[in-house]
Formats: C-alpha cells, sequence, structure tokens
C-alpha cells in the first residue's frame, strides 16, 4: 500500500485506467493480420481480374473494329450491286431496242416482197418497166428494184448484228448482277458474324467487369474490417500504453512523496527531444517532376478521350463502352492524355493517341526501361500507354469505370520497346 505523506506534495494521481490482458492483445493482433492477409489475397485476385479486364477490353475495341470493316463492306457491295443492277436494265433495254428495230425491218422485206409477189406485172416490177423510154432505161430500173431489196437484207443483217451484240450484254450484265448479289449476301453474311462476335467480346467483358466489381466489393468491405481491426489493435494496445504510464506516473508519485525536493527537480527536468525526421532530398531533373505530375492524378476517374496539357477534361463518346460508362459526362483522363498532362509540366507536348507517343521519343529495348519511360501495348502502342515508375511498377489511367492508379507492370501484349522522351 502506498504511503501518503504529508506536505507539499503534488496532486495525486487518478484511478489507473483498464489494462488490457497480453492475450486480448495478441487475439487483437493476429484478427487484424489475418484480415490483412485476407486484403493481400483479394488484391492479388484483383489485380488478375483486372488484368483480364482489360484483355478483354482491347478485344472488345479489336472485335468493334472489325465489325465496322464489315459494315463499310457491306455498303460497297450493296453499291455495286446497284450498279450492277442499273447497268443491267440499260442492257435489257438496248437489247430489246434491238429486237425491235429487226422485227421493223423483217417487217418492212415481207410487205416489199408481198407487193411485188401479189401485184406482180401490174404494180410491181413490170409497172417499173412499163415506163421506159429504152432498154437502157429499162436495165436501170431492173438495177434500182434489185438495189432497194439488198439494201433492205443489208439493213435487216446489221440490225441483227446489233441484237446479237445487245443480247450478249443483257447477258453479261445479268451475270454480272448475279455476282454482286452474291458479294452482297457474302458481306451481309460477314457484317452479321463480326456484330455477333463484337457482342459475345462485349458480353465477356461485362461479365468479367462484375466479376471485378464484386472483387473490389469483397476487397473493400475487408478492408474495412481491416481498419477496424486495426483499430481495436491500436485501441487495446493504447490502453495498454496509458496503463504503463499509469504506473510509471503512480511510482513517481511515490516518489515525490518520499524525495519531494528530488521529484520536483525531476518534474522540472526537460522531457527527452526526439530527432526531427530528416527532410526527403528534393527531386531532381524533368524525370521525377514528369512521374510527380502523374502520380498527382491519382484516384483522378478515367474518361476516354479525356484529358490535355493542363489537366483533366470532359471525355468523349465512343459509340460502345465508354458510353456505356457514360465517359462523355466525366471528367478525367484516358491513357494517353495523362500522359499528355505529366509530360507537359517539363515543357514536352505529345498528341493525344498512344499510337503517335509510341514514335515520339527513342526507342529503348523493355530490358532497358527506366523510370519516366513511357510503355505501351497493342500494334503500333495504339492499345495503352503507361508511365514506368521502377521497380516492376507503372502508374497508369486504365479503363472506363477505374481511377487513374499504380499498378504492376502487365506483359501480356506489351510492345518491345519503350519511348524515352528525356
Amino acid at each position: 500500500m502506498l504511503a501518503v505523506l504529508t506536505g507539499t506534495a503534488e496532486a495525486a494521481v487518478p484511478p489507473p485506467p483498464p489494462n488490457p490482458s497480453d492475450s486480448e492483445i495478441s487475439a487483437s493482433r493476429a484478427e487484424a493480420d489475418a484480415k490483412a492477409a485476407r486484403v493481400g489475397e483479394l488484391t492479388g485476385r484483383l489485380t488478375q481480374a483486372e488484368s483480364r479486364l482489360q484483355e478483354l477490353l482491347d478485344d472488345v475495341s479489336y472485335k468493334r473494329e472489325l465489325a465496322n470493316k464489315a459494315r463499310v463492306d457491306l455498303e460497297t457491295a450493296i453499291s455495286e450491286a446497284d450498279a450492277a443492277r442499273r447497268e443491267a436494265t440499260a442492257a435489257r433495254v438496248q437489247a430489246d431496242a434491238a429486237s425491235a428495230a429487226v422485227e421493223r425491218s423483217r417487217r418492212e422485206l415481207d410487205e416489199f416482197a408481198a407487193a411485188s409477189y401479189a401485184q406482180g406485172s401490174t404494180v410491181g416490177s413490170f409497172s417499173a418497166y412499163i415506163g421506159a423510154k429504152s432498154p437502157e432505161d429499162l436495165l436501170a430500173r431492173a438495177q434500182l428494184l434489185e438495189a432497194v431489196s439488198s439494201a433492205g437484207l443489208n439493213r435487216l443483217d446489221q440490225v441483227t448484228r446489233d441484237q446479237g451484240t445487245a443480247a450478249n450484254l443483257d447477258a453479261a450484265a445479268r451475270a454480272a448482277v448475279q455476282r454482286a448479289e452474291s458479294k452482297q449476301a457474302a458481306a451481309d453474311e460477314a457484317k452479321k458474324v463480326a456484330e455477333q462476335a463484337q457482342q459475345v467480346a462485349v458480353d465477356a467483358h461485362t461479365a468479367q467487369a462484375a466479376a471485378t466489381s464484386e472483387l473490389q466489393s469483397n476487397k473493400d468491405a475487408v478492408e474495412r474490417e481491416l481498419v477496424a481491426a486495426r483499430g481495436e489493435v491500436n485501441g487495446l494496445e493504447a490502453q495498454r500504453q496509458q496503463y504503463d504510464q499509469w504506473v510509471e506516473a503512480k511510482k513517481r508519485e511515490e516518489e515525490e512523496n518520499a524525495r519531494r525536493a528530488a521529484a520536483a527537480a525531476a518534474a522540472a527536468a526537460p522531457a527527452p527531444q526526439r530527432p526531427a525526421a530528416a527532410a526527403p532530398a528534393p527531386s531532381a531533373g524533368g524525370v521525377q517532376a514528369v512521374i510527380n505530375r502523374a502520380l498527382a492524378q491519382r484516384g483522378v476517374i478515367y474518361a476516354w478521350g479525356g484529358g490535355n496539357y493542363n489537366g483533366p477534361t470532359y471525355g468523349v463518346r465512343d459509340g460502345g463502352v465508354a458510353d456505356a460508362y457514360g465517359d462523355y459526362r466525366k471528367i478525367g483522363f484516358d491513357c494517353s492524355g495523362l500522359m499528355m498532362y505529366a509530360f507537359a509540366g517539363v515543357g514536352v507536348y505529345l498528341p493525344h493517341y498512344s499510337g503517335y507517343q509510341y514514335n515520339s521519343g527513342r526507342k529503348v529495348p523493355l530490358a532497358q526501361m527506366a523510370p519516366g519511360d513511357m510503355i505501351f501495348w497493342g500494334p503500333g502502342g495504339g492499345t495503352h500507354v503507361a508511365l514506368y515508375l521502377g521497380g516492376g511498377m507503372m502508374v497508369e489511367a486504365p479503363h472506363s469505370g477505374a481511377v487513374v492508379r499504380i499498378s504492376p507492370v502487365r506483359y501480356g501484349g506489351i510492345m518491345p520497346y519503350v519511348t524515352r522522351m528525356l
């Protein structure tokens, strides 16, 4: 029991605070460690899910372009088929006109022959001969009749040849129509197949997005549990610390009651000062400025077509995935927009397209990439771009529905060279 001495002793120490047991603290720490391990597991699964989601998004983009190609091919085939039908109609009209001309010429010759035969020497050739003034005039009139008949036959031959030509043109035009219609049918079928493939890709991306969202939700829930568990650990440890401080204070109280003068001197002694933390060395060079500028945008929403040299902007419509996420209503960055903003801070102004950014600087083999290099994916670097931070990590604006973030470098579909601007 503590002795109570009279005199000028300082105020008594208050009653002791709660003192959690070692087993309670250990159990609380174990629960927090388990939550942390679960968060780590979910983080790994979420990284894989987001990587798969990106692959499916790339596939959607590819299938969407194939569907666009099929639509263009169908439009071309329809135009060609229409032109072939017009040419066939014109050829049919020409063939019909040639046939009518043949019939007219044949009818005229038939009428001439019938008249000559029926009227004989009275109306036909004899009537022509009867008015002859001499044998020479008679011969001339006979030659004239023969010439008239020959001219009709020659005209009939020419018209018949024209009819054959027109018929050949008509047959060729109908064959061209059949080929064009066959090509149109094939293009229409290709369009249907491409659109079905696009829908399958979109459905797969949607399903993966839902699974990724569920994983993210689970991770968020466990992280909240982890915060609560760590809070409980901190609370118990704070209680233990307070109790230990109370024990020390009680001990000092006893010493002060026993040695009032020494206790007063001890109480007046300044508490030891902790050394001030060393300030981080300022970053040097444009590379760190670019990295810092990009990292400052962590958490900014992704918006397809968003971002410029001055910061995030409204996204634009793409007629597909980005529109489904409402990117055109969001203010944020897409992958190349984030690069534009990061490098503009050191006076490097990049175009707003990853394929052009890939060719904007010096190519460096992937194995030699360094912080500040741009990493690319897809043919010609046209699918995605991110900024390398070092240590296998990068900062990126990944895809619709996500935010600017730090991620491990993904090597699936990566280009063999990075682009170095500084």
